[in-house]
């Protein structure tokens, strides 16, 4: 090579280079919104099918339902349901905590007298005590709650976000997949739109196996804490399929406080057990199952998911490794005898 054409090789390179660190800098940058596009593909791709099915179950003399009716039955359906939770926990949770609050005086008592007792500590301290020796000051104390009022009100502008934008990538979901499709030459477009329609079928099993799950853990969880004999257990095994054990686990502690400590503690060992039981049995057992991917794989994915992206990525993780898994067997296909993948056609009119 010439001078010259070393020169253009390395200037050539170097502006790949800038444009790669502007495109990944613009992409961190928008981080939130592309993962918010990311999840609300992942339910239009799941939602898909049974859209489908909708759409076709009409009566033979009328015509086929339309796509946007047929999307806003799975709508209503949803929001009903969450509303009809909503009634059943509500109040329910309201009074039992009247009942703490009302009872918080006496049961600090009992904690402290305890601690007294086994040499933890010296003597009693007060609420008031107890909050004026805080290490959190009053500015930053009033920051914590104003992020987390503004964490709660950005994710509920997230969720509807998602929900409009899974809506509309519903409607347009066959000019989106067409266009996707045509982006490659036309002699690999059928195995393209084959793969799409295998993505489809493993995030659309992937959300049975959420709802398979999320009914598992709910009785579970209401059969347990009603042999603990913890009031309103029907209603907290409502909850948890909802926000899910770790979180649910909070309102039944705070139930369980209102009868006696003990049970709290006993509560607190039934739900650490369930969730070991659902991150190491269930989840992958039932998306395996479901999803078609291996238990060691969605463990690993789970695990990679939630040191990403905590509770998000740890959800987002199983799909992800799915689709990945559908990309990999069209990028590096195996044809071996044993490989399980379709092998070419052996059709002598056929040149290969």
């Amino acid at each position: 090579m010439s001078p010259s054409d070393v020169r253009s090789l390395i200037r050539y390179a170097l502006v790949g280079l800038l444009l790669t660190v502007i495109l990944g800098w613009v992409l961190f940058l928008a981080r939130n919104a592309l993962l918010i596009a990311y999840i609300s593909s992942l339910f239009a791709i799941g939602l898909s099918p049974l859209v489908q099915a909708i759409e076709r179950r009409r009566p033979a003399s009328r015509r086929r339902l339309p796509r946007w009716a047929a999307i806003l039955i799975i709508y209503l359906t949803l929001v009903g349901a969450l509303i009809g939770v909503g009634m059943l926990v509500i109040p329910p949770l309201l009074t039992q905590a009247q009942e703490l609050s009302a009872s918080f005086p006496s049961l600090l008592h009992k904690v402290q007298q305890w601690l007294i007792d086994h040499g933890l500590i010296a003597r009693e301290i007060t609420v008031t005590e107890a909050v004026q020796k805080t290490p959190v000051g009053g500015s930053d104390a009033v920051q914590t709650v104003l992020g987390a009022i503004w964490g709660f009100i950005g994710g509920i502008f997230g969720a509807v976000t998602i929900l409009i934008l899974t809506f509309y990538l519903l409607v347009d979901s066959d000019t989106i997949v067409t266009g996707f499709v045509r982006l490659f030459p036309r002699p690999h477009r059928a195995r393209v739109r084959d793969a799409c329609s295998r993505v489809t079928s493993k995030v659309s099993a992937w959300l049975g196996g959420q709802l398979l799950l999320g009914a598992i853990i709910g009785t579970t969880a209401a059969i347990g804490l009603w042999l603990l004999n913890v009031p309103y257990f029907y209603v907290l095994g409502e909850i948890i399929p909802v926000i899910g054990p770790v979180l649910s686990a909070i309102p039944a502690l705070i139930v369980a406080l209102t009868v006696k400590p003990m049970l709290a503690l006993f509560v607190l060992i039934f739900f650490f057990a369930q969730q070991q039981l659902e991150n190491h049995i269930l989840v992958p057992k039932v998306m395996s199952r479901q999803v078609g991917v291996s238990a060691a794989l969605v463990i690993i994915s789970l695990m990679i998911g939630g040191s990403l992206l905590g509770i998000i990525g740890a959800l987002l993780a199983v799909p992800t490794a799915a689709i990945l898994q559908v990309v990999l067997e069209e990028v590096l296909p195996d044809n071996g005898p044993d490989s399980g993948i379709r092998p070419p056609t052996t059709d002598p009119k056929i040149p290969h």
